[in-house]
């Protein structure tokens, strides 16, 4: 994990010099896919460590933690993982297509979906909170 974190701002330097080299406007299409496998990584990477992500913030902007809330959290976190790899292959997958669907992805449907699934995760732990589940 502490290779990870100094080894992806390095990373991302050298995406970002590369895509300001290439003249070509088809290397910028390359940034929303990097972007999201980076996004992807973290939440991945956080499985292994004793708290997800999602428990870290939790835990600090929860007064109560119970058990519960942790068990929670890393089910949450396993969504954003598999819905970031999803939003990653989806930005991969319309490089190869025309830029007017690339753009409309991209820059539009991938950003309701990220809100759509934080907004129905917003839901469900409110509703489990009024219950007294977590």
């Amino acid at each position: 994990m502490r290779k990870l974190k100094t080894l992806v701002p390095v990373l991302f330097t050298f995406l970002v010099i590369f895509l300001f080299y290439v003249k070509r406007i088809v290397a910028l299409k390359f940034y929303p896919p990097i972007c999201n496998f980076i996004i992807f990584l973290v939440f991945f990477c956080s499985l292994f460590a004793k708290e997800t992500l999602i428990e870290k913030f939790a835990r600090l902007s929860a007064a109560k933690y119970k058990p519960s809330t942790a068990d929670y959290a890393r089910k949450v976190n396993y969504i954003w993982c598999v819905f970031t790899f999803l939003n990653f292959l989806i930005s991969v997958w319309t490089i190869f297509l025309a830029d007017n669907i690339w753009m409309i992805y991209n820059g539009c449907v991938s950003y309701l979906l990220v809100g759509l699934v934080f907004g129905i995760e917003y839901i469900v732990r409110i509703t489990l909170i009024k219950r007294n589940l977590i």
